[in-house]
């Protein structure tokens, strides 16, 4: 039987890996919102956001990974072979706590992706069902698709790694739909750009009167920076891996070469058949429908390209419109599949089982903590059914939530990053080495953390600029509390069951 799980567990090829990352990292949508705040002017932050933390960070996860290969609890197996046990379990859980919001958000978002697919709209308000209609059908929709998702996963790293792989997939198809009908579009208009680039200044200064300003554009440059969120996540599959030693630092490196050429190359491509003034201001697109907006121009400046008639021109802007709805649902669902199993894995089964309900951490005939997926799934269905039938106040408590959990999305890097000078320390046998000169690692991490850092400060410090003070005590007070009560329950724990050996 063991022989049976371990052959079945370890189906996570490089490319897997690499679509998992897409899935979780990339969003077209954080493309097209770019260029709605800043048009080619954007260009330069991604990046420098790329180059200075991005690819670093991913150098340094892949180090650990070579490391810990064979560790079952991904970043929290990094972090405690670095820091410590007790780090390790703060870091972790702050950092869990982001993601049980995420599914959240993401259980509730995804009807209303299904609505603009079919309907080409946002009709979920008028949705009427056996006495069920808007916010409440949309809730219990929510939770039925938290139950499917969590049955799904449970079955085994199979079905997450075919959702993930799917999603993948469908991103890297509508990337290969946009170039080439870019391309198409420029060389049919003989080189004419929709959004004319008028020297050097169009890459460094934005036509959108509200990003011109320094605090405005650090605010771009913390979007740009958090844009590249969430590579951490796929720490929890490495066990998974046929060869992890090898396969994972060079899956995360693909990974995130793509991404960050993606970003760059999707942004410039963007002005190929956008224009600013025309097709984002006047229509009063807005960063809610921001992707659907480009890529129903896209398929109109295609169209027309191609000296087709207005109407079929406007047909295949509507078609390019729900096929990147397509795209976007089923990238949601990949990534879903993948959040909805790594983090929590990644807690449960990195941290010392001692501290745990022995149930949390049984592994089902999958290899799967089960029992675990459950306890979140049955936390994040309460939190659904109360925002969706508590009214207002629900409405203003999840409102708090989500500020809360703005800032913890980091959480891993200021931990992973710190601890790696740390990790360096203990020379872990790893057949995957960058980083040789320890000084300048040290600095490079310092140089890392000062980004990681002023983007929190800046998510912070935003909201007090413009005079919505809750918001700024929740998002600065939210990772505070996060910690608090995973130092307080492992203080507990370790007290409870008497391991003093823990730390």
């Amino acid at each position: 039987m063991d022989d049976e799980n371990t052959q079945t567990k370890k189906t996570i090829t490089t490319m897997s890996l690499v679509l998992m990352i897409i899935t979780t990292v990339y969003g077209f949508g954080n493309v097209s919102v770019s260029y709605r705040q800043m048009t080619y002017a954007g260009i330069i932050w991604f990046i420098l956001a790329g180059i200075c933390f991005f690819f670093p960070a991913g150098l340094m996860m892949s180090e650990y990974g070579s490391a810990f290969h064979d560790a079952k609890g991904g970043i929290y197996s990094w972090l405690a072979g670095s820091i410590g046990e007790k780090w390790a379990f703060i870091g972790t859980f702050v950092w869990l706590a982001n993601w049980v919001l995420w599914l959240v958000s993401s259980a509730s978002r995804l009807w209303i992706s299904i609505s603009a697919l079919i309907f080409g709209k946002d009709i979920t308000q008028s949705w009427d069902f056996f006495g069920l209609h808007g916010t409440e059908l949309i809730g219990v929709l929510a939770i039925l698709f938290m139950i499917v998702s969590t049955y799904l996963s449970s079955r085994g790293m199979t079905g997450i790694k075919i959702m993930s792989s799917i999603g993948g997939w469908f991103m890297i198809g509508m990337n290969l739909v946009f170039i080439l009908s870019s391309l198409i579009v420029i060389i049919m208009n003989h080189g004419q750009l929709a959004q004319p680039i008028n020297g050097l200044q169009s890459f460094i200064v934005s036509p959108n009167k509200d990003f011109q300003t320094p605090i405005t554009i650090i605010s771009f440059v913390v979007y740009a920076v958090f844009a590249y969120g969430g590579m951490e996540t796929v720490g929890g599959v490495i066990d998974s891996m046929k060869h992890p030693e090898k396969d994972f630092p060079k899956g995360l490196i693909i990974g995130s070469l793509f991404t960050i050429i993606s970003y760059v190359l999707m942004i410039f491509m963007t002005g190929f058949s956008v224009n600013y003034q025309k097709d984002i201001v006047e229509t009063g697109a807005n960063t809610g429908n921001i992707t659907y907006v480009v890529y129903g121009t896209l398929g109109k400046a295609f169209g027309y390209a191609l000296n087709l008639d207005p109407h079929t021109s406007l047909m295949i802007g509507k078609i390019f419109t729900r096929a990147i709805a397509l795209s976007g649902l089923m990238g949601m669902m990949g990534a879903f599949f993948v959040l909805l199993y790594s983090p929590v894995k990644s807690f449960i089964m990195g941290s010392d089982p001692r501290i745990w309900p022995k149930a949390a951490t049984k592994l089902n005939k999958h290899g799967i903590p089960a029992n675990a997926m459950w306890a979140q799934t049955i936390f994040v269905c309460l939190l659904i059914a109360v925002v969706s039938f508590g009214g207002s106040a629900a409405t203003s408590f999840y409102q708090i939530l989500t500020d809360m959990g703005n800032v913890a999305a980091t959480a891993p890097y200021i931990f992973l990053i710190g601890a790696f000078p740390f990790f360096l320390k203990k020379d872990y046998p790893r057949k995957f080495r960058v980083f040789t000169n320890y000084k300048w690692t040290v600095a490079l991490v310092v140089f890392v953390e000062i980004i990681v850092c002023t983007g929190i400060i800046f998510t912070v410090l935003q909201p007090v600029l413009e005079g919505r003070y809750a918001t700024a005590f929740w998002t600065g007070f939210g990772p505070i509390f996060f910690g608090l009560v995973a130092y307080i329950f492992y203080r507990v724990s370790k007290k409870k069951h008497g391991l003093k050996d823990l730390d």
